[in-house]
């Protein structure tokens, strides 16, 4: 079982800006596909970005152009710059991976279920 550990949310004003860390444990190929999602309170969970080790990175059309996902292999770390945040984006952020998607075939399609390993989350508040 993969381990990951999510930091670096907090409280910040409509327009402002955080960076989320996820440090994984493993190699990347172990975790070919890594992903950011998100809940808010009273709404499902919904994938925000994508990682693949062979395909690149995806992001979720509402956060296209605000947000940016990076994984940097010296660190084990996979990191989401969020910018320009709206209130909209308050929820619990949650790192995860799919250890079998090594081509990339499914990564981009954020199906919860194909995600094996979780972490406890971080929350992002975005207050006017």
């Amino acid at each position: 079982q993969i381990q990951l550990a999510e930091s670096g949310g907090g409280s910040v004003q409509t327009g402002g800006s955080l960076r989320l860390s996820c440090t994984a444990s493993g190699d990347t190929q172990s975790r070919p596909c890594m992903a950011w999602f998100r809940q808010a309170p009273g709404k499902e969970r919904e994938g925000v970005a994508t990682w693949h080790l062979l395909r690149g990175t995806t992001l979720a059309a509402p956060v296209k152009g605000r947000f940016t996902i990076r994984l940097d292999n010296d660190e084990n770390t996979l990191y989401l710059q969020m910018n320009s945040l709206k209130l909209e984006d308050t929820a619990m952020y949650y790192c995860a991976v799919d250890p079998d998607d090594f081509f990339g075939a499914t990564c981009h399609e954020l199906n919860e279920g194909a995600f094996t390993s979780w972490g406890q989350g971080t929350q992002v508040t975005v207050v006017a």
